[in-house]
């Protein structure tokens, strides 16, 4: 249908689903990404978990650990305290392990989905 007239721009509709950047959507996911990484990151002080809480804009769709050895401690394997649950890889462990999937679905019922990723 060439030429058809949306009855609403893309801002208004993503708006109303809570979609746009900074919205409740992108925010539930940032804070989730948090929470469910934060048993899973290497710790010793707790500097590396904090500096996600302090250096993550919740709403940008940017979660930034940033110490002078998160890049290591997340690519270079290590024998970490709390270990096997705490060590390298955090976020991509996460996601496999049933975090991916929980976020898509409370971010879809936060936009009024289904709920099924």
């Amino acid at each position: 249908m060439a030429g058809r007239f949306l009855p609403h721009p893309i801002g208004v509709l993503l708006q109303k689903r809570g979609l746009q950047e900074g919205g409740p959507v992108q925010r539930y996911v940032d804070s989730e990404v948090l929470r469910r990484c934060d048993p899973l990151v290497p710790k010793d002080t707790g500097d590396l978990i904090k500096s996600g809480i302090l250096y993550t804009r919740i709403g940008s769709g940017q979660v930034t650990y940033n110490t002078p050895y998160a890049r290591r401690w997340y690519y270079r394997p290590a024998n970490f305290t709390g270990a096997p649950m705490r060590g390298n890889y955090w976020f991509d462990r996460m996601k496999q392990n049933g975090g991916r999937e929980a976020i898509l679905q409370g971010a879809a019922k936060i936009a009024g989905g289904r709920g099924k990723a």
